[in-house]
């Protein structure tokens, strides 16, 4: 009977340690921190265009369990207002394998609120690389994104 007991309290406190998602507190989902945006790729009509985010700007993503949250801005702090530059944005998403969808509830250019994209993910080490279709047709988006992050440290 306390062999019973003892494997009813093991198996009751392990699944307090589990939050909704499955992940205990000690293994979170790795996707989940502080990211900063080294490159950006988009392809749209032929036209490719990268974007070295870490020459004059700075871009962050943050991921919770339930939420993104992104950040863009230039390092001139406005000051020169041919390259100022502040866009955020965020919202809830899913991740199901590696396919992370971001449903865009809030942000700066308002015309792009209310929109889904999906991306394919992998993380390696310290690296978290994106890649998707971004199409909005109302706004005229129809494009491929590819991103390259690397994690924050603490």
């Amino acid at each position: 009977m306390r062999k019973i007991s003892l494997i009813l309290v093991l198996f009751l406190f392990s699944c307090k340690l589990m939050n909704r998602e499955g992940t205990s507190e000690e293994n979170p989902l790795p996707i989940a921190g502080t990211w900063k945006l080294l490159t950006g790729t988009t392809i749209a009509k032929g036209d490719t265009t990268t974007i070295q985010y870490t020459r004059g700007q700075s871009f962050i993503k943050i991921i919770n369990k339930t939420h993104f949250a992104f950040m863009d801005h230039d390092l001139s702090k406005g000051k020169d207002s041919a390259s100022a530059i502040y866009v955020s944005g965020g919202g809830p998403y899913t991740l199901h394998d590696s396919t992370y969808t971001e449903h865009l509830e809030y942000c700066s250019d308002r015309q792009w609120e209310g929109h889904d994209f999906s991306f394919t993910i992998s993380i390696h080490q310290d690296t978290l690389v994106q890649k998707g279709v971004e199409k909005a047709q109302d706004i005229g988006v129809n494009r491929i994104n590819l991103e390259t992050y690397v994690r924050l440290k603490n």
